[in-house]
């Protein structure tokens, strides 16, 4: 007699905010596929949609609710996670008949839920996940988050409150996913966290056997280990502790990419107090001059709040002045937003909307300015290019080592026709513009 074998349940998935929300849909999609679950893109297949939401901005909220309004509508069997599910009360009595809600970071919660919502026959004949789980990136690059929360306290952020103190993953187990990922095909690991520098800081960088030697808990051993393995190994939301300075050998030994993502979100001295944040602009600027004469080819990134409550044109201008010492290769700029929970919120000083824009404006103008200068220096250069996607018609983009997916700039090559996605070519730079370089490829 034949075996019929059973029909899985189909999940859909709704996945909003930052690269850290981002992996926990993954971590949730990777545990419901190896139960047995199918995933669906479409709303009207699916058995249950999830949507994992951001809560960090009013903006993001909104954004959040407009998402699951749709996925209510479209389907009605909807189970909401992440930041906004903190505020459960809010969504149910928009949404009374949501499924369940749960918080950032609760995925036996999540999977609970689908478990009661869409139950699945159990059967071993249903195809397991693989090995290195499910991702919503390319295949050519991966996220690899090493730590959850944070340990600050910055006045203008709820973070802490929404996804608790830092805990940091045990390095081994970081190595042995990001292992998996480069045997899978990832050409390039993206290493976030909330505080990336703060790594192994709660557990006390304690070490972990990986293969033949101890790895600490501790960025730097853990960014030589990840180097080790034969990708490209980009660093997110580093502060600029003290120890960050060991890195720089690392990307002078070509381990990990020259390339380091610090939240600066202000330079004027009262604007940090303010902020909640060390107010050390002065001490930065000379560790970027020592960065630099290790690593010249070094790209800095930063984003900036304008507009904070008591931010004066004076405050502005002097961080318009150091950028212009700083000289950051990639700038991102947000305009001040009260954020439920957030301490600023009761600061005065309130900085009206139509200067908080015109402050957006020239900063981003300036950044503009700075980006143009840099990237017009690299023309007649050759650079490491990984594809991100080609055209079909003999054009393909890609980003270079200062590029990091979907917030820098890209590389847009011609006479591209024998490249694939996830190549990493050498392109001569032929032009550039304010955020992106023009070339051919040499390889």
């Amino acid at each position: 007699m034949i075996k019929k074998l059973p029909t899985s349940p189909k999940i859909g998935m709704v996945s909003l905010g930052c690269p850290k929300a981002l992996v926990d849909s993954e971590r949730i999609l990777t545990k419901l596929r190896s139960e047995g679950y199918n995933l669906s893109s479409q709303y009207d297949e699916a058995d249950v949609v999830l949507v994992n939401t951001c809560g960090f901005i009013d903006s993001a909220k909104e954004e959040s609710l407009d998402a699951i309004g749709e996925a209510m509508a479209e389907n009605g069997r909807v189970i909401v996670t992440g930041c906004l599910g903190n505020e459960a009360d809010r969504i149910r009595e928009r949404f009374p008949d949501i499924l369940a809600i749960t918080g950032a970071q609760q995925y036996e919660e999540v999977v609970s839920a689908v478990h009661d919502a869409a139950p699945i026959e159990a059967s071993p004949y249903v195809d397991l996940v693989p090995e290195q789980g499910l991702k919503l990136t390319p295949r050519h690059y991966s996220y690899l988050k090493i730590s959850e929360g944070c340990n600050h306290r910055c006045s203008f952020c709820i973070i802490p409150s929404l996804r608790g103190d830092l805990v940091s993953r045990r390095a081994d187990a970081i190595l042995r996913e990001a292992e998996k990922l480069v045997a899978a095909g990832t050409k390039e690991l993206l290493v976030i966290g909330q505080d990336s520098s703060a790594y192994g800081v709660d557990l006390r960088h304690q070490e972990y056997r990986w293969k033949d030697r101890m790895v600490k808990a501790d960025l730097t051993d853990l960014a030589r280990g990840l180097g080790e393995l034969g990708a490209w190994v980009r660093l997110h939301y580093v502060y600029p502790y003290p120890h960050v300075d060991n890195l720089i050998p690392l990307m002078a030994e070509g381990l990990i990419l020259p390339y380091l993502d610090i939240p600066f979100q202000h330079a004027s001295p009262s604007v940090l107090k303010r902020m909640k944040r060390p107010a050390n602009e002065v001490k930065i600027l000379d560790r970027l001059t020592k960065w630099r004469e290790i690593v010249p080819d070094i790209a800095l990134r930063s984003s900036f709040v304008v507009g904070f409550p008591g931010e004066t044109e004076q405050d502005f201008q002097y961080l318009l002045d150091w950028l212009d010492e700083a000289q950051l290769d990639r700038v991102g700029a947000f305009r001040f937003e009260a954020v439920e929970g957030a301490a600023a919120n009761a600061f005065d000083g309130a900085v009206p909307e139509e200067v908080k824009n015109e402050r957006y404006q020239r900063l981003m103008e300036k950044a503009a300015q700075i980006s143009e200068a840099k990237l017009q220096a690299k023309i007649g250069r050759d650079i490491a290019t990984i594809i991100d996607r080609t055209d079909g018609e003999g054009g393909a983009s890609g980003r270079s080592y200062a590029d990091a997916p979907e917030i820098d700039g890209e590389v847009h090559l011609r006479d591209a026709d024998n490249l694939k996605i996830g190549d990493i070519v050498t392109v001569r730079v032929e032009d550039a513009d304010e955020h992106d370089l023009f070339g051919v490829a040499l390889s």
